[in-house]
């Protein structure tokens, strides 16, 4: 495909589906994005329907390549983004799934994920994985479904049914059924797979009793992924990058030095640090996980996990009628002067790192008559930079040194609010790219890598553009009160006894 200089970015994620036509610069030619519906069909469950995502990559692929005016043999690649831990099992004769996609925000596992912890098997699923027992990641959803479908261990037993997380569904359906493989970096956050040996781990497999013969290929974030159906398209496209989303965003945002921080805003937040060849384990309760393999060589990354950061604005919009936009959360906070000691604590779905409290819900503290619709949504806000703040001190913890720069994206990195909090709260400047859709930009420098539209990740790095940068603006004293009462407000939220001790302790 000589002179092919486009790229097709698929970036699926947790409510809504979008696809992005780039250029060879790293530039938007064509863009195309749709919502889907969100299920709960029982407290702490969330689904999401397998049909509804194919159909909405299609379109938005099909629209994005028509709003950019790019004909298919101009496109060198596609690559894919994914929301990563959500599981979905199909049939391979029909490609059918089985029962809906169970989203990597459902605990209807924490049970299971308990007993696990309680007969002592965490040691052993952190030393393989760099993961915590925790209903969170695949492997204990994955059981879930073999366990509550009829037939399903039998047939998956059988070799009949294939597993995979959104990006290797998408890629069988792209493929028409040619290719059943995911990539390094999402089969790391299966609980599955040894990220030391970067090969699925047996005893992990009898642990969940997961069959092996349900399992993808695992290949590299940049490969030979097939090629998509000729009659999707128009004609076939090469696939060539593949890494979930939060990596994939670490690419993006050309974080490819050792020590180099990234955070992507979306429905939750995840801060991703790189820490090169070597493989790190927490002590204060972060994740170890691979942050991208190419050339058959991992690179690893520190990440700690936010569950909720975007879905609280969606919630103050959709739930309670606080807003009609997200952006409308920017100018409620402005119009205050400050947060009148109202503190969210948005655990939702639990409480990721550094708690992780999968039975904690959420809370909003320090209500009183004179509290307005702003204070609750300044306080949505706040709860993210604090939320953040969080886990770079768990870096610190681990022996990181203070980033020089906290790299930002996603949609809640536009609010030039949250921006200037953030760096306030956490001490430290805030870089926000020119592109803060770097997780599909991440997909696409991954195909491009592939299919040789960039030489190398230098030759990525080169094309990074700062469009503004926040320094820390608080007081000392001011910011130390801020933290003091979002401990209280976390300390009241957890469920554990002990866990409240240890938090009011910090």
């Amino acid at each position: 495909m000589t002179g092919a200089r486009y790229i097709l970015a698929i970036d699926q994620g947790t409510t809504s589906t979008r696809s992005i036509v780039f250029d060879d610069q790293g530039g938007v030619a064509g863009l195309d994005q749709r919502e889907f519906a969100q299920s709960y069909p029982e407290l702490g469950w969330v689904e999401h329907d397998p049909e509804t995502i194919w159909r909405d990559v299609v379109d938005t692929a099909r629209a994005a390549l028509a709003s950019a005016d790019v004909a298919v043999d101009a496109v060198a690649a596609i690559g894919i983004a994914n929301q990563r831990e959500t599981v979905v099992v199909w049939e391979r004769r029909t490609g059918r799934a089985i029962h809906p996609a169970i989203v990597w925000q459902d605990r209807r596992t924490t049970d299971r994920c308990e007993a696990l912890r309680q007969a002592g098997h965490e040691p052993l699923v952190q030393a393989r994985t760099g993961l915590r027992l925790d209903p969170y990641f695949s492997a204990s959803k994955l059981a879930w479904i073999l366990d509550h479908v009829p037939g399903a261990r039998e047939a998956a037993q059988r070799g009949e049914l294939a597993f995979g997380t959104i990006d290797s569904f998408l890629l069988w359906r792209l493929t028409g059924g040619r290719v059943h493989a995911t990539d390094a970096t999402n089969a790391s956050r299966t609980l599955l797979f040894d990220i030391h040996r970067q090969a699925w781990d047996e005893d992990l497999l009898r642990l969940f009793d997961i069959p092996a013969a349900l399992l993808p290929e695992v290949r590299d974030n940049c490969a030979d992924f097939g090629e998509t159906q000729a009659d999707l398209f128009g004609a076939p496209i090469p696939i060539r990058g593949m890494a979930g989303d939060q990596q994939a965003a670490l690419i993006g945002q050309a974080c490819f030095d050792e020590g180099m921080i990234k955070a992507t805003y979306g429905t939750g937040c995840f801060m991703l640090m790189n820490t090169g060849s070597r493989p790190v384990t927490s002590h204060a309760r972060l994740l170890t996980t691979v942050a991208y393999r190419l050339d058959g060589r991992p690179t690893y990354a520190l990440e700690g996990s936010i569950f909720v950061a975007g879905a609280a604005i969606k919630w103050l919009r959709d739930q309670l009628g606080l807003i009609v936009r997200a952006s409308d959360t920017s100018s409620l906070a402005t119009s205050v002067p400050d947060g009148h000691g109202v503190y969210m604590v948005p655990a939702f779905v639990g409480l990721g790192a550094p708690y992780w409290d999968p039975q904690a819900r959420g809370l909003i503290h320090g209500l009183t008559l004179d509290t307005s619709a702003a204070h609750i949504a300044r306080a949505a806000l706040e709860s993210v930079a604090f939320q953040t703040h969080d886990l770079i001190a768990a870096m610190f913890a681990d022996g990181a040194a203070r980033p020089s720069a906290l790299r930002v994206d996603g949609g809640m990195a536009a609010n030039e609010w949250l921006c200037a909090f953030l760096s306030s709260v956490i001490d430290a400047p805030v870089e926000r790219p020119v592109n803060i859709e770097t997780t599909a930009l991440g997909a696409a420098f991954l195909a491009g890598l592939g299919a040789g539209v960039w030489s190398s990740l230098d030759a990525i790095a080169g094309g990074w553009r700062l469009d503004r940068g926040f320094d820390p603006e608080m007081a000392p004293r001011e910011r130390e009160q801020c933290l003091e009462g979002w401990r209280d407000a976390v300390a009241r939220t957890l469920y554990r006894p002990e866990r409240r001790a240890e938090t009011s302790g910090r």
